[in-house]
């Protein structure tokens, strides 16, 4: 019995991850250094009141234990106590509503940037990452960073700022009054903090790392089951992905829970110090009453003050606690936006105009990455301007390859490729694509309209225009025939149309987009003989005017063509027209040839 072998994960938290997501995260903040300036003095100042309270508090309660002496001068004070204190109250909250306002403003703005400078990179990222990376941990990535910004912002912003500034206004104000005081509030915060700092970087933060591995991981293995869900029915798989994936969440759930359980053991070592920073305040306090150094009111000073230092102090926990979550969450994201496009406009590149279009390979050479041997070495090769060329060799032989290295999905490792004149290397990916239409064997279609499908090629394009090129790529009956004609959705990927019918909204696509340069990967070789003949009248008539070059699997479909190019190896092993090929003892071509004519035979004959 076959044994499914997951990718072994050998992440290591890396202790840069903290000063790399800051660093992102600053640099959007200097987008918007206004925002930013007047969001963090309407919190400090709000804060500001805070830290005031304990001391007119302590003064309301002297003024009210002076009242059995003089109780007119008691009243007046204790008014005047009750007036700060109310004041100070209604201008915190006043501040702290322009506060949330700001940041709402500013959060939304950068969430708005990331999403699309995130969706941007991935969407110019090389094929071969496309290739290698899932779709759902993908999108999973973006969405979990997106929303960890939100919980970062508002932590330094909203939460750690007029935390620490409490700490310090009210460890100087204390330590004004009574400076033994003060040192101990010093010092007990300094070590809250650093412990809390040290145990969420160096015990949480690893673990909550790895987690968010397996959290992308379990995204993408939702994501891989669900759309090959076609497949799983086919071949009654739903209990074998449904063990598949309990494997994938037996991991994610033990990595998941190990987070947790350190995130409490770090919020019970908080705890503890907290308890006992209270016991060496009080107990201080105490002693200066005891001492006659202090009066009712400051101990209800001090009092005040502490419980009101406590809850920040809990609240650093609990804040440096999101800081290192957020940051584990962001971390992907972050490395997501470092991450090289692969394929990149160079710095001059410019637009490219394609008019005759002929096509040449001048001495490239070319590997893929971690491949030792080349797939073509020194390959020279020239298509003709409206030169119609056929690629034919056996699987794995380079054909693919070819018309990727024309598109520059890949950039060549040496030499370079011509289209017209103009090196591709040196223009702009969307102008060369921009010139080349493509009809790919298994087409890919958006889950949206098919109006929207078959202009995707030509956005602006007129309804009559989307309606003649369907005509002309034979889609134009069928799709009339459909409920809600050139507005059915035809579902991911295009799973609600039959294969052939993809093809020909696909090949309609190609003729709105009416590109000097075409390539076909033949398209009719697991179609019904109906729809064969349809899509074959429809690519000859796309041909027209246009070099093209069709990559052959069936080998009666290129008889007519100009010239074909026989691959073995990365290398043209034979060229010619069909007949020139056939006629060649122990050739490539005739031997291909003579098999498919041999099994078309025994197909009929059966």
């Amino acid at each position: 019995m076959t044994r499914f072998r997951f990718p072994r994960f050998r992440i290591r938290w890396r202790a840069n991850a903290f000063s790399d997501v800051l660093g992102f995260t600053f640099a959007h903040w200097r987008k918007q250094p206004l925002l930013i300036a007047g969001l963090a003095a309407t919190m400090l100042t709000a804060t500001l009141a805070d830290v005031l309270l304990p001391l007119y508090a302590g003064r309301l309660v002297d003024a009210i234990a002076s009242g059995s002496t003089d109780r007119d001068a008691a009243l007046s004070a204790a008014l005047s106590a009750f007036g700060a204190l109310m004041a100070l109250g209604v201008g915190m909250m006043a501040l702290r509503h322009c506060g949330f306002l700001a940041i709402i403003r500013l959060t939304l703005n950068m969430m708005t940037d990331i999403a699309g400078d995130a969706f941007h990179r991935v969407q110019r990222f090389s094929t071969n990452w496309h290739a290698n990376a899932f779709a759902g941990s993908t999108v999973r990535k973006i969405t979990r960073g997106m929303w960890a910004l939100d919980l970062l912002n508002d932590t330094l912003l909203l939460a750690l700022l007029p935390s620490l500034a409490m700490l310090v206004g009210t460890t100087i104000l204390l330590g004004s009054y009574w400076p033994v005081m003060g040192l101990i509030i010093a010092a007990g915060s300094l070590l809250y903090i650093g412990m809390t700092v040290s145990l969420s970087l160096f015990y949480v933060a690893p673990a909550a790392s790895l987690a968010n591995q397996w959290d992308t991981k379990l995204g993408g293995a939702l994501a891989d089951a669900v759309s090959c869900n076609a497949v799983v029915k086919a071949f009654g798989a739903e209990d074998r992905e449904d063990a598949r994936l309990s494997r994938v969440v037996a991991k994610w759930r033990s990595r998941t829970s190990r987070t947790w359980i350190r995130g409490t053991n770090n919020g019970t070592a908080q705890g503890i110090l907290l308890v006992l920073l209270r016991g060496a305040i009080i107990g201080t306090v105490l002693l200066l009453w005891w001492h006659g150094q202090a009066t009712p009111g400051d101990v209800t000073f001090v009092l005040t003050a502490f419980f009101l230092l406590q809850g920040y102090l809990r609240d650093v926990g609990v804040h440096i606690r999101n800081l290192q979550r957020s940051v584990n969450d962001m971390e992907e994201l972050v490395a997501l936006h470092a991450q090289p496009l692969g394929i990149e406009d160079k710095p001059d590149a410019r637009p490219m105009v394609v008019g005759a279009g002929e096509i040449r390979f001048e001495d490239v050479t070319f590997h893929y990455a971690g491949h030792e041997t080349p797939l073509y070495k020194d390959f020279d090769v020239t298509i003709q301007a409206g030169e119609k060329i056929g690629l034919v060799g056996h699987s794995g032989s380079g054909k693919t390859t070819f018309v990727k290295l024309i598109q520059r999905l890949y950039d060549v490792t040496d030499g370079r490729i011509v289209i017209d004149g103009q090196d591709i290397a040196h223009v702009t990916q969307s102008s060369l694509r921009g010139e080349i239409a493509i009809v790919q064997q298994e087409p890919i279609l958006f889950h949206r309209s098919l109006a929207d499908n078959i202009a995707y090629a030509r956005p602006e394009a007129s309804m009559a225009e989307i309606i003649a090129a369907a005509k002309l790529a034979n889609a134009h009956d069928f799709i009339e025939r459909l409920p809600q004609g050139y507005a059915t959705l035809v579902g991911e990927r295009g799973v609600k149309l039959s294969g052939g019918e993809r093809q020909r909204v696909a090949l309609a696509r190609a003729f709105l987009a009416d590109a000097p340069i075409l390539i076909l990967d033949e398209a009719t070789s697991s179609l019904d003989s109906e729809s064969e003949a349809l899509i074959q009248e429809a690519m000859e008539r796309l041909m027209e005017g246009r070099t093209a070059i069709i990559i052959a699997h069936r080998l009666s479909t290129v008889r007519s063509l100009d010239r074909l190019l026989v691959f073995d190896r990365g290398t043209i092993a034979e060229e010619g027209t069909h007949e020139e090929l056939v006629r060649l003892d122990n050739g490539i071509y005739r031997k291909l040839f003579e098999r498919q004519a041999m099994d078309l035979a025994r197909g009929l004959a059966a």
